[in-house]
Order: C-alpha cells, then structure tokens, then sequence
C-alpha cells in the first residue's frame, strides 16, 4: 500500500518533488489546511510534512492536530537545529526534524519512519471481560497473555484497563513506575519509544501496561483508550486487554478485539450476568467474536455443562478446571500458573491461548514487527 503524504506551508514544488521520485503519493497544503485536518472526524494521510523554514514558530494547530490523530506521523522541515523549537515540537508530538540542506534520502527517510506507525500490521487483540467481579478474568488474562508470550519470542503486550487498582502487576510479580494513566495523558506523544519507556518487562514473558493506583482524575477518552491499543497491537504480535465489566468507554476499544472473552462461573448470579453480558456484545459487536468461557469448572457442580449452556444461549467455548489452592499460590508468588506448565489448570490456559491464535499460524509476513526509530527517539536515547 503506497504511503500518502501531506506537505504543509512548503512555498516551492522541491520537497514534493523528491518525495514524488520516491513514489511517494502527496498532496499539498496550507497551513489553514492543517486546521482543517485536525478536526474531530477528519481524514488524515500517514503523515503531514510540514515546512516551517520561512516560520518563526511552529503552526499552533501541531498539538491539536496530534491530540486527535495521535497516531498521524509529523514531519518538522526547519532552516535549523534550534533546540527551543525542537523542545517544543517534541511536546507537540511531533516525530522528526530535518534541517537546510534537505536531502532526499533524509527526507525520505523522515517521512518513511513517520508514517511507519500507519503502515505496520496491526498485531492481534484479545480482550477478557468478566461476567460479574471476583470470577477470574484477570487470571484468565495474564494466564493467557503469558502463554502467548512463550509463543510469540515475547511480542506479547498485557494492557491492564481497569480505571484503578487493577491487579494484573501484582498477578506478574512487578511495581510499575508507569501506567494507563500516562499514555491517555500523552496519546499526542505515541511512538514505539515512548511506549517503549511505560511499559514494564516481566519476569514470566509478556510486557504490562499497568493500571494506575489511583483513580483517573476525569472521565476516560474513549477516543483516547483506542488510540492507546491501536498503536499498541501496531508494536506487538499480540495485546492482551484486562477488561472492566459494565464500562460504556471500552465499547469503542473492544471493537477492535478479534475476540472478547467472557468469563463466567458454575454460580446463577455469574451465569446471568455473563449471560446478559454476551447476549450485549452479540448485538453490538457480532456474535462471531464472542466467546463464553468458565472459570473454576467442577464436574461435580450443581450446574453442569448443559446446564450452563442452556442458560447462556449458546456453546461454552473452554471450561478451566477449578484449583483454587494452585492459584492463590500464583497470586502469592506473583507468578503465573502456565510458568509451571505441569498440572492441568496451566494446561488448560495453554489450550485456550491456542484456539485464541490458531497455534500453526505464522505472522502475516512471516516476518518481526519493525520498530521505527524517529528522531527524537535517538535524540533522547529511548529508541
């Protein structure tokens, strides 16, 4: 798919000429155009070149533009090194910077990384969402995006969504510095080394994007929480979404889920509330993507498998066997059950993730998410 490009303030024909030898597709504009652009519901290309050697300052539509397409590239074309407006434009968002004499392999290869945050494949998202509290799903998830992990060399990204205090850091054994909080307070600054420096490695494979320990202070950006998983499945093999229950701002980023997983138990306020849950999600999203699974499964319940299936109005996708002592000692341990892959509850996780990603298959191009190293990202050292 050719790269389209908008050039901005440029007075002459000469960056839209090299970018056109290049086979880049291009159009050109004025800097009202960039207001334009930066409007709620706007299309917008790969990325915006913007030509500012006959300005003083940087067109003040930058940060509006990059608040509302966080993942749009920019390109600043400057006379200049100037570090006030480096510094400046590094806040905007903006993702690199090439100065007098503009060469074509630089500004190729400017606009190349820029746009590379639209180009990439996008990774696979799976989301987990539990029926009602207390039934597991945050064990089902990192259980889930451990295994997936192990599978994918660790291209795996857990994203813990609850608004506070959600437990997956502590199901993993880390103390992130970072959270959620500080990506939707920086979407206009998403590229893979800022992703890069919130994030927290852990010990049992998948990377965590944690929640906060504290409430966020307003109401989440649905728009917001989209871009952040968007960008992020453009980073990793495979994301992973810890999923509040009974939250209208994760509809818009559950669209994006190849398939939402939702957990119920052998208990009837569980099963009606999962239930009720799915019958929701059908509706919205479409029945294919949603998947009913139950958690702590007993064969000698009450409620049986019939039963369950019966009251939810369709198959049971995968039944986890119940061993409550094996993971409390997880939870204590801050280590996932699938680590110890020797009994059969870390079986059946195992199991689960390979129906989720049909096992034998291979990345798209069979090849590894390239990561785009921008300016400012070697600038700064995070690349």
């Amino acid at each position: 798919m050719p790269i389209e490009i908008a050039i901005i303030g440029s007075a002459t024909k000469e960056l839209e000429d090299v970018l056109r030898a290049a086979h880049v597709q291009t159009f050109s504009g004025s800097v009202t155009d960039l207001l334009r652009l930066a409007q709620p519901g706007s299309k917008c290309p790969q990325a915006i070149v913007v030509d500012v050697r006959k300005r003083q300052e940087l067109p003040s539509a930058l940060p509006v533009l990059k608040k509302e397409h966080p993942t749009v590239g920019v390109v600043i074309v400057a006379d200049q090194l100037d570090p006030a407006r480096m510094l400046e434009a590094m806040r905007a968002g903006v993702n690199e910077w090439v100065v007098d004499p503009v060469t074509p392999a630089e500004l190729v290869a400017a606009v190349e990384r820029a746009a590379g945050n639209t180009t990439r494949a996008l990774g696979e998202i799976f989301a987990v969402v539990g029926g009602k509290g207390g039934v597991g799903a945050t064990t089902i998830a990192v259980n889930i995006a451990t295994s997936l992990s192990s599978a994918a060399g660790g291209r795996t990204l857990l994203i813990d969504l609850h608004p506070a205090c959600g437990d997956a850091a502590l199901f993993l054994g880390v103390d992130p510095n970072f959270s959620m909080t500080d990506a939707l307070e920086n979407t206009h600054r998403l590229d893979d080394a800022f992703l890069k420096g919130i994030v927290v490695k852990t010990p049992a494979g998948p990377d965590l994007l944690a929640s906060p320990d504290r409430a966020f202070p307003a109401a989440l950006d649905p728009k917001k929480i989209r871009a952040v998983v968007e960008f992020a499945s453009r980073s990793y093999r495979y994301v992973v979404l810890d999923v509040p229950r009974s939250d209208a701002s994760m509809d818009d980023v559950l669209s994006l889920a190849g398939n939402i997983t939702v957990v119920a138990t052998q208990e009837l306020s569980a099963i009606r509330s999962g239930s009720r849950m799915a019958a929701a999600f059908r509706q919205r999203l479409g029945a294919a993507r949603i998947n009913i699974v139950v958690n702590r499964y007993d064969n000698a319940a009450e409620i049986g498998s019939d039963d369950l299936e019966r009251a939810v109005g369709g198959r049971i996708g995968h039944k986890f066997p119940s061993n409550y002592r094996l993971a409390i000692d997880a939870l204590n341990k801050g280590r996932p059950i699938v680590v110890d892959n020797h009994n059969k509850l870390a079986a059946s996780f195992a199991a689960y993730a390979r129906t989720l990603t049909k096992a034998n298959s291979k990345d798209k191009d069979g090849s590894s998410v390239e990561r785009s190293t921008g300016f400012f990202s070697r600038l700064t050292g995070r690349g």
